[in-house]
């Protein structure tokens, strides 16, 4: 026989820890159909005739969210056995909360409750049979950290697939008008879900009322039930069920959980004060982030990049491949082709890779061990006085990643006005695709200043930071900022398989773009940078590129980087960031005392560019506007063509301004440049930004209040 489980929690709960140890390597990782929810299905490592699909995270099973969305449907239509449901039990009350709405739609359900092993030292004690006896449903003790009970709480799964489970009763005047609601009910609706159906129009739920097909009788026989309940219980229907839900829950606490009388601060409070220290706490923030750039750019990583570049894509492939070409009698054009083209752009790019993975696994380990968490409620306090909220860098820490899912992140933002704002804001933030050009840049001009990349990330953040204090201040996006909650997990020791599942996969998924996009991109380039209009093999400067380049670069000539090679290799970055790299690699590895070694690269670029106006290519390309992926994800997030030109247009232009100061600025204090006409203009510039940061802000008439229909 085979089970079909779904594993479904809070986040942080431990769900995904627990997934990884039951199915190991044997997942497959996709998307939701129509949405960028990443979803995640396996087999149980022990017994392949159980297939187990892990569910988003969520808090609850009321559709805000799409990952609300996609669980609640999936538990609806999915023919399931048994729901596996992981509850963090260093803070039930909070996740019993999804339990209870688990039990409501009638699924067999087990409690997992996971993080046993932090329980004494929380100072709590479950007793777990009384708990199962208050639920109505097998509770199993486990913690996936040290996988310990997994085995039974598979075996508990599978004896629930066969058992009636009655879900919970709430005070008698809501059962008795949840009762009211279920008789009028379509026969359409299966019987097992017909109190769950009655519970959600209670709520008021838009799509179960569309889903339902109610006639006007029947939606006003639910309306008089509703204001019967309201005046009874003097509250609105939605409080009224969450108010019945945690009092159910305080009664379970009260019969299955005992509290130490010793007040002892937890490991994680102790921590907390120092981490969470409202001044104590940015500084270290910033000096991890420099530890981890340091690790990944200047020492661990640049050692595996150093041997990627010089040795296997230095001589070992490109001589293979060469070898090969010959032995094949390959055409001419078509060995240039794969040597010039394709080995010299994808390997500039490949040549990252040791860099990437060592900077995503440094980032998996603090998202694994719950400091990421107490970043976004640090940054709330900074990021509140200048605008965004601390739900604002959940989608930024995401698109360090990448930025299309950052994007996708700020639909959690209720409020659209924050909503827009974050999204454009978002991709300020240095992600993986950018990560070379920052590697390049620090290398290249800086080799001994371990400031030069991690700068690359606070670059980011204070165009977010500026962004933010302007751009509320204007009509667009003034008004009040939403409040910002968020659960705090206990601190744990990060699990090394989930380190590098999550490193492996975000590098993986760089490998598939720079077999992809990266690779088309490369073989356009090389041609355009190798054929005439008429098609005849000619030298780079006299290409179709360098013709097209040549037309844009007086545009860069002010940034200090006017040359056509660096204005075509930021034109072909807003298709990939990487293909920035790739260019320079075609570019300037087709000279014929060049191999495709990227320390010679780095030596013509000395050549071509000075360290200010190379820092200022850094960040230009670090703030302009995204790759295409990256802006069509901000075009269905703004819904609007004009809203999104005018992201790409702010962000292109924030972009040139601050380019533009860095290297009018740094030309004359570190490179002793006279004092030019750009110079005077980059005080004006510097001068209207200031004014932008301290004017009043917008303050527009108070919204008018229309009533329609019902009492003012």
């Amino acid at each position: 026989m085979t089970y079909q489980f779904a594993l479904a929690g809070n986040p942080n709960s431990g769900k995904t820890s627990t997934f990884n140890q039951l199915t190991g390597a044997k997942q497959t990782v996709g998307n939701w159909p129509g949405v960028t929810v990443e979803r995640k299905a396996g087999r149980l490592r022990k017994d392949r005739h159980v297939l187990i699909q892990d569910l988003p995270g969520i808090y609850s099973l009321s559709p805000y969210t799409p990952e609300e969305l996609i669980s609640r449907n999936y538990l609806m239509e999915a023919s399931l056995d048994a729901v596996i449901n992981i509850i963090d039990g260093t803070n039930l009350e909070r996740n019993l909360y999804l339990t209870l709405q688990l039990l409501e739609m009638n699924v067999p359900t087990v409690a997992a409750i996971n993080m046993i092993d932090l329980l004494k030292k929380k100072g709590l004690q479950i007793n777990f049979e009384k708990l199962a006896y208050g639920l109505g449903i097998p509770v199993v003790g486990i913690s996936a950290l040290k996988q310990r009970g997994l085995a039974k709480m598979i075996e508990a799964a599978k004896q629930a697939a066969n058992t009636l489970q009655l879900p919970p009763r709430y005070d008698a005047r809501l059962e008795a008008g949840l009762t009211e609601i279920m008789a009028i009910l379509p026969e359409t609706i299966p019987q097992q879900r017909k109190r769950w159906f009655a519970i959600k129009l209670f709520e008021k739920d838009e799509a179960i009322q569309t889903m339902c097909k109610l006639t006007d009788s029947q939606q006003a026989v639910i309306q008089e039930t509703i204001s019967i309940l309201e005046m009874i219980f003097k509250d609105s229907s939605d409080a009224i069920l969450v108010n019945e839900r945690y009092g159910f829950i305080e009664e379970l606490l009260a019969l299955a959980v005992i509290k130490e009388t010793d007040q002892h601060l937890a490991f994680s409070d102790k921590i907390d004060r120092v981490l969470t220290h409202r001044v104590l706490a940015l500084p270290i923030f910033a000096f991890i982030m420099w530890g981890i750039y340091y690790l990944s750019i200047q020492t661990i990583g640049t050692i595996g990049t150093d041997w990627v570049n010089d040795v296997l894509f230095g001589s070992w492939i490109p001589e293979t491949a060469a070898h090969w070409l010959e032995q094949l009698r390959v055409a001419q054009w078509l060995q240039e082709l794969i040597l010039d083209g394709i080995v010299a752009g994808v390997g500039a790019v490949l040549g990252f890779l040791p860099q990437i993975f060592v900077l995503f696994f440094c980032l998996a380990i603090l998202e694994d061990c719950g400091y990421m968490a107490r970043v976004a409620f640090v940054m709330d306090r900074l990021f509140r006085k200048f605008g965004l909220s601390g739900k604002s860098f959940i989608p930024m820490l995401i698109a360090t990643g990448c930025g299309v899912p950052g994007v996708m992140a700020s639909r959690t933002i209720e409020n659209e006005k924050d909503r827009r704002l974050t999204v454009m804001v978002t991709t300020f933030m240095p992600c993986s695709a950018k990560l070379p050009i920052i590697a390049l840049i620090s290398g290249a001009f800086f080799p001994h200043y371990s400031w030069v990349a991690p700068s690359a990330y606070f670059v980011g953040m204070g165009a977010v930071i500026f962004s933010g204090i302007v751009l509320k201040k204007t009509p667009l996006f003034a008004g009040d900022l939403a409040p910002f909650i968020m659960e705090l997990p206990a601190y744990h020791l990060p699990q090394l398989t989930t380190i590098l599942k999550s490193a492996c996969d975000r590098v993986v998924a760089f490998v598939k773009k720079a077999g992809t996009i990266i690779f088309v991109a490369c073989i356009f380039v090389w041609f355009t940078s190798s054929y005439s209009f008429t098609l005849q093999r000619v030298s780079e400067d006299q290409s179709i590129l360098a013709f097209f380049g040549r037309l844009l670069a007086p545009l860069f000539a002010p940034l200090g980087w006017g040359t056509w090679r660096g204005a075509v290799a930021t034109i072909t970055g807003l298709v990939a960031k990487e293909n920035v790299i790739g260019t320079f690699g075609i570019l300037y590895g087709q000279t014929g005392e060049l191999s495709e070694s990227g320390t010679e690269i780095w030596q013509v670029l000395r050549g071509d560019y000075t360290a200010v106006a190379a820092y200022s290519f850094l960040v230009f390309n670090l703030l302009c506007a995204p790759c295409f992926a990256a802006i069509g994800a901000i075009h269905r997030e703004m819904g609007d063509s004009k809203w999104t030109w005018l992201a790409i247009g702010y962000q292109c232009g924030l972009a040139y301004c601050a380019s533009f100061l860095v290297y009018q600025f740094g030309h004359v204090i570190f490179e002793g440049g006279h004092l030019t006409l750009g110079v005077f203009a980059a005080i004006v510039i510097a001068g209207l930004l200031v004014f932008a940061l301290v004017k009043k802000p917008f303050r527009g008439s108070a919204p008018l209040i229309q009533v329609v229909g019902g009492e003012k």
